[in-house]
């Protein structure tokens, strides 16, 4: 009897993962890119058919650090540097009008909830070295001889909440929390800040927890980034309420409005120097294969609407979101220009004062952190997108390569580029939260010139 009773408990258990495994083969997963990544790039992606997987492509690059003295790799004409290690998760950077830069170091607050999604979240995350506790630390350095490289480091803030986005308005210095934008008085030359701080907005936390903020160019308005709850709102809608969008702030009145909306997850800002126009890069949705979504750079106008969760690049309706927005469809404005799908791109930084040579002289320089559920692997890099004179990429503009080999010959990531601003010198810093590691990337210095024969 008790035979009988095992083996059909086998013949259930074996039944069972075939249908798993059946069900898998069925889904198609994992999922592979079906055409070149460069042909799902620029003004005009190639769209392929969703591909709609329940279970996501999972195909992380471990996480190692750089190993035996290795380097990223720049672009030719340019060199890199460290300018800072031995950092703590480094995520974004901001430079002080005296050249100091800011460092935040941080990671995602602690996440509540459970099931399948959250397991998965967990298993990549660990992975990806996106699981150490968040420091929750602003870190000062300062590179007071301009020899390149930061001798001195002081703890700027601590005790705060994932700390992201910084930005200083005269005396003001605004941190984006990632549950509240706030405000500490500032004085040039300042090490440190003991002074508690002044709560200007609050915002829903975490789900996508890193929280950008800039200025407008007059000062008078700040920008914060807010990003979703979900992929594509599988908890409701009402769950996603004040997320997915870009709020304009009132810091005199503490009072906020939508800017922009339907973005999954945007995070680098940046005004584009010569239309003055705000532009963002933006994290889209999963589970569609390893050819979509496009992760995306874009500008931002007041009332535009990029259509998340219910449409993706333009009025490409993603089915899978209940109950449907038809309405919605006809102002869904269509992104500018696809960084490709899967890329993760969150450092956005224009050429204003930029000398890394003509090459890169007018155009936006991006932190590429790279793919989690593509196969291949995409993203981890700093790229240039090429701007035309109208302020907006040129015309058939493709992804320059600026800083490269943040994965190894075995496709572990040795590092993974984040935030990216200027150093008062002209040269492109780096936040590399893997490799715990600023790097910083000039131009070569040119060889002089031989002199003439004499006469």
């Amino acid at each position: 009897m008790i035979k009988r009773i095992l083996i059909g408990i086998l013949i259930i258990l074996a039944a069972l993962i075939a249908f798993i495994i059946a069900a898998l083969l069925y889904l198609g997963w994992p999922d592979k890119a079906q055409i070149a990544f460069n042909d799902a790039t620029g003004q005009n992606p190639r769209i392929t058919a969703p591909r709609e997987q329940a279970i996501p492509t999972i195909n992380v690059a471990e996480a190692i650090g750089w190993q035996d003295g290795a380097m990223p790799q720049p672009a030719d004409g340019l060199q890199v540097m460290t300018f800072a290690a031995g950092l703590e998760h480094p995520r974004w950077l901001y430079r002080l009008p005296n050249g100091d830069i800011l460092v935040a170091e941080s990671n995602s607050p602690a996440r509540g909830g459970g099931g399948f999604g959250e397991w998965v979240a967990q298993k990549v995350l660990g992975k990806a070295g996106a699981l150490v506790p968040s420091p929750n630390r602003i870190t000062l350095l300062r590179d007071a001889d301009g020899d390149g490289k930061a001798e001195s480091r002081s703890t700027f803030l601590s005790g705060i909440n994932s700390p992201f986005g910084m930005t200083l308005v005269g005396k003001d210095l605004y941190i984006a929390n990632s549950d509240a934008l706030v405000r500490y008085p500032y004085e040039h030359g300042q090490t440190r800040i003991d002074a508690k701080p002044e709560t200007i907005i609050t915002y829903p936390s975490p789900g996508h927890w890193a929280r950008n903020v800039i200025a407008s160019p007059d000062g008078k308005k700040l920008y914060v980034s807010v990003g979703s709850a979900s992929n594509i709102a599988e908890g409701g809608i009402e769950s996603e309420k004040g997320r997915a969008l870009i709020l304009e702030v009132d810091p005199a009145t503490k009072t906020s409005r939508v800017f922009g909306a339907g973005l999954r997850n945007p995070n680098g800002m940046a005004f584009e120097p010569r239309s003055g126009k705000l532009w963002t890069v933006v994290n889209e949705r999963d589970q569609l294969g390893s050819d979509l979504s496009f992760d995306y750079l874009t500008s931002v106008s007041a009332g535009d609407h990029f259509g998340w969760p219910w449409y993706y690049w333009g009025q490409h309706e993603d089915t899978r979101v209940k109950p449907a927005n038809p309405a919605l469809k006809s102002r869904v404005r269509t992104p500018d220009y696809s960084l490709g799908p899967h890329t993760a791109p969150l450092g956005l930084s224009f050429a204003a004062d930029t000398k890394l040579g003509p090459a890169f002289a007018n155009g936006a320089f991006i932190g590429l952190h790279g793919s989690w559920n593509r196969k291949p692997l995409s993203g981890y890099k700093v790229v240039y997108v090429p701007f035309g004179a109208d302020g907006r990429p040129a015309a058939g503009a493709k992804m320059v390569d600026v800083l490269t080999g943040f994965l190894s010959d075995e496709e572990k990531a040795q590092g993974r580029p984040v935030g990216v601003i200027t150093d008062r010198n002209g040269a492109l810093l780096v936040a590399d939260d893997v490799g715990n590691t600023i790097w910083r990337v000039s131009a070569k210095a040119q060889p002089a010139a031989a002199p003439a024969p004499a006469r």
